[in-house]
């Protein structure tokens, strides 16, 4: 296997003090690859990345509308968020909404990763539950289509479930790969995760902008999500974090970070997918090898692009706050 090239580098002083290996890949929504570098074709977890994909099994079935679910509660189902109190208190009312006890959630606990959140929680003499589980968005919404379709609530983390058999047909049609062939794992989180190849899952989130579809209700839900998420980007990740900050200076831009170096967006106006995938599974460098290539291409006004463009380096400092190199994309 060749080994894919280096896409990001790290300074420290005046010479290169590490580097991150990577691939990408842009298509269209017609499945047209418009750029790419490194293997494209093997399969990688996209791991949660794909929330907005997994989402939209609660718009099509129709259980976030029957729940009047807000832009915050649907943007939060698509997010990996810190565990600050918006977005748990969005989760909580997501449950409420559907009549589902948090004691459901099956995403598992960990302190929220928002340092001020997590410090305010032990500050209270409480301890972290499921809810604060950077997933439970997405769980509180797995739980809510299953309760509006009548399905059992209990075990919808497994892969024969009702809930993740749905995901699983979403994820295929819209990569326009048959994921109940591919490698299957179990993420972070608990649900399934399928190895799909990087181009498929740029075609998945091309498949996102909302000219892509001939079916209305999956270019009704497909938009929504656009819609939510660009209507609240601070739900999506939180405070500091690179998704909610470039969602923030970029409104036209969908990106979502995943585990292991994976990073993907849509380009709802121009109908282009973006997926990214560090060898190493470094997320900074995933972050800047994404801005970077979004940055190069030709949808963007000047404002834009110049913002996009200051996303494809970042300062690295030391614990003084003392500059001492950056981490940069190459491409």
């Amino acid at each position: 296997m060749n080994a894919n090239p280096v896409l990001a580098q790290v300074t420290r002083g005046n010479i290169v003090e590490s580097f991150h290996r990577a691939s990408y890949a842009i298509t269209d929504n017609r499945g047209t690859l418009l750029s790419s570098a490194g293997d494209i074709q093997r399969p990688i977890f996209p791991r949660s990345a794909i929330k907005a994909l997994q989402a939209l099994a609660l718009i099509e079935s129709g259980a976030a509308q029957a729940y009047q679910f807000t832009d915050e509660e649907i943007s939060v189902a698509c997010a990996s968020h810190n565990g600050e109190a918006h977005h748990i208190n969005a989760v909580r009312s997501m449950l409420r909404k559907s009549g589902v006890n948090e004691h459901k959630l099956e995403c598992g606990l960990h302190w929220p990763t928002h340092a001020p959140a997590a410090s305010l929680l032990a500050a209270s003499n409480q301890k972290p539950g499921n809810i604060h589980n950077n997933c439970s968005g997405k769980h509180a919404a797995m739980l809510a289509t299953a309760h509006y379709l009548g399905e059992k609530l209990d075990n919808y983390i497994d892969i024969s479930h009702p809930v993740q058999q749905r995901i699983q047909a979403i994820i295929s049609q819209f990569c326009q790969y048959d994921a109940s062939t591919a490698p299957c794992g179990i993420d972070g989180c608990s649900v399934p995760t399928w190895a799909i190849p990087l181009e498929k899952i740029a075609c998945g989130f091309a498949m996102l902008s909302n000219n892509s579809h001939d079916n209305w209700q999956w270019s009704n839900a497909s938009s929504t999500i656009i819609k939510s998420v660009r209507a609240a980007p601070q739900m999506v990740a939180g405070t500091g974090r690179f998704c909610t900050k470039i969602m923030n200076d970029v409104p036209r831009l969908f990106a979502k970070t995943g585990a292991e170096g994976v990073y993907c967006g849509v380009i709802q106006h121009a109908g282009i997918g973006i997926a990214v995938k560090c060898d190493d599974g470094a997320t900074r460098a995933a972050e800047v090898i994404f801005a970077k290539i979004i940055s190069k291409l030709p949808v963007w006004n000047k404002e834009e692009k110049a913002i996009l463009s200051t996303y494809s380096s970042s300062e690295l400092k030391n614990r003084n706050e003392i500059v001492t190199g950056d981490i940069s994309a190459c491409v």
